[in-house]
């Protein structure tokens, strides 16, 4: 690596919105666009964009991130594609950066306590992803990302007694979500490359960075599409 503290590159790309961050020292530049299914376009424009606002090139990049998931099939892909390229032909290592963990980190950074975060964002098919994170360096997991029903959610909330709860969960699943609970919420909240790009660089620097060609996405869920016999049971 160029230095101590590694220069970052982080590409988020797990929803509608593209985001690419670079994390060098202290300095943090980062762009952020909607693009709905737009991201294999505008990602690499936005990283030569990022790099330039940085005043950077690629090849000052010490370690390639990306927003491994849960999220979209393809998004995930695509962010993963690309910063393995990029490492590759760099001669760089890879981190990939959970979803669920760039939301804890960015709650985290929001409020200035609560010990425990529930990460929840929508799956689709009535399902929700979720996770719990401790507030520590590292944003350490104290629940592995997985897939529930959004009505286990507020049970899971309570039986893990966490201090936070964010994400579009909140938003998708609202009737769900009793008023009078004393625990912050952020229903607003989304991980950029930003989040992702800070939780790389404490990755790298604890040794769990990867070769280009043994980065992959965290799926969490095993299939995308119901059958006509699940989807009549998610109705009923």
């Amino acid at each position: 690596m160029s230095s101590s503290v590694p220069i970052v590159l982080a590409i988020d790309t797990a929803t509608e919105v593209c985001s690419v961050a670079v994390l060098s020292g202290n300095r943090l530049s980062e762009l952020i666009e909607t693009v709905g299914n737009k991201h294999s376009d505008r990602a690499l424009p936005m990283i030569d964009a990022v790099l330039a606002r940085a005043t950077l090139r690629l090849s000052d990049v010490d370690v390639f991130a990306f927003g491994a998931g849960p999220g979209s099939f393809t998004g995930l892909r695509i962010a993963c594609g690309i910063a393995q390229g990029l490492a590759y032909g760099k001669g760089r290592q890879v981190v990939p950066v959970g979803n669920l963990r760039a939301l804890a980190e960015q709650a985290f950074a929001t409020l200035g306590d609560g010990a425990t975060v529930l990460t929840a964002i929508d799956a689709r098919m009535n399902e929700a992803y979720c996770a719990i994170y401790r507030r520590d360096a590292e944003v350490s997991e104290v629940r592995a990302p997985a897939l529930e029903r959004p009505s286990f959610l507020v049970e899971l909330a309570d039986e893990a007694n966490v201090a936070i709860v964010t994400g579009n969960a909140l938003v998708s699943f609202s009737a769900l979500w009793p008023q009078h609970r004393s625990r912050k919420m952020l229903p607003g909240a989304t991980p950029t490359a930003a989040n992702v790009a800070r939780l790389a660089r404490l990755d790298s620097q604890r040794g769990l960075s990867v070769a280009p060609a043994q980065a992959a996405p965290i799926y969490v869920r095993d299939h995308v599409a119901l059958t006509i016999e699940e989807r009549k049971r998610v109705i009923a």
